[in-house]
């Protein structure tokens, strides 16, 4: 399969969607299918960024929705956690278009937000593909290396911060440019974005949550993550310093239908440092027949 170069426009993409809780931006590109795209967390990010690279080839197969989660300079702001204003998010984008039935793709965090969807929601999603981050640690240390340069970013935003954590999201530091690291520090350094973050990832924030986490009020997703029942392609780098790939044996174990990818030499970012490999992966996913057709 040959890679195509025509990579789409940001500004000919963008898009804008009213609803009753701000201004939700999307890009979209192409025709088909509908395929919901989003993205990560962690400084500077956006899903363009994200997935601007992988659209050229999507493109070409579905109608690709990238929506911008609020909390992270592009849609209008919330005060909520980002990871509660995320799912509900994702179901305003969907109702808004008229859309009740998509293929998703996820992110890390991503890729969290569709797997609590899936379980709350099911029939939402035909087919979900996730990069990294589904999942628990089960032999690696918790949080990870990349989680705690990015808290280290975020109580202390210095270049010289971003740049180590941009690194621990790749195998090759050569994929982290100049061009790159300026785009995220100026996103990444915006009063507001940088409020929002510090709710997910300020070093006070993140330890309640894994507090919280501990005290059985409420299960957390990945022990849930058997309710998911759509087919699931569950994509990692084995070299990812974020999430680590010891984290994907119990989706991979628990999910019943779920098959698992591993790219070798790629870290956290499988979709850029590993593009080709990945979307092949992808597109042959999400374009195989239903098994029961």
């Amino acid at each position: 399969m040959t890679e195509p170069t025509d990579t789409p426009g940001y500004a000919e993409t963008l898009r804008e969607l009213p609803t009753d809780q701000g201004v939700l931006r999307y890009h979209e590109v192409g025709e088909g299918p509908p395929l919901l795209l989003l993205h990560g967390s962690g400084p500077g990010v956006t899903g363009w960024r994200n997935y601007r690279g992988n659209l050229g080839l999507f493109a070409r197969h579905f109608r690709c929705l990238v929506l911008e989660f609020p909390g992270f300079g592009v849609s209008d702001p919330t005060e909520e956690h980002p990871m509660a204003a995320a799912p509900k998010a994702v179901l305003r984008f969907l109702s808004g278009l008229g859309l009740d039935r998509v293929d998703v793709v996820g992110n890390s965090m991503g890729g969290i937000v569709a797997a609590n969807l899936a379980i709350s929601r099911p029939g939402l999603f035909r087919r979900i593909v996730t990069v990294g981050g589904v999942g628990r640690n089960l032999f690696s240390p918790a949080p990870g290396e990349g989680i705690n340069l990015l808290v280290d970013f975020t109580e202390n935003p210095t270049r010289e911060a971003l740049v180590r954590w941009m690194h621990s999201m790749v195998h090759d530091p050569a994929i982290v440019t100049d061009e790159m690291v300026e785009e995220r520090w100026t996103q990444a350094t915006d009063p507001q974005t940088l409020a929002a973050a510090r709710r997910m990832y300020g070093r006070k924030a993140l330890a309640a949550a894994m507090a919280a986490a501990q005290t059985g009020e409420q299960p957390p997703y990945w022990a849930m993550l058997h309710k998911i029942t759509a087919p699931t392609l569950i994509t990692w780098g084995r070299d990812d310093r974020v999430s680590p790939l010891d984290m994907a044996l119990l989706p991979m174990r628990t999910m019943p239908k779920a098959e698992l990818h591993v790219l070798p030499d790629c870290g956290h970012w499988v979709m850029i440092e590993r593009k080709a490999a990945w979307e092949n992966a992808v597109l042959a996913f999400l374009t195989r027949p239903d098994e029961d057709s």
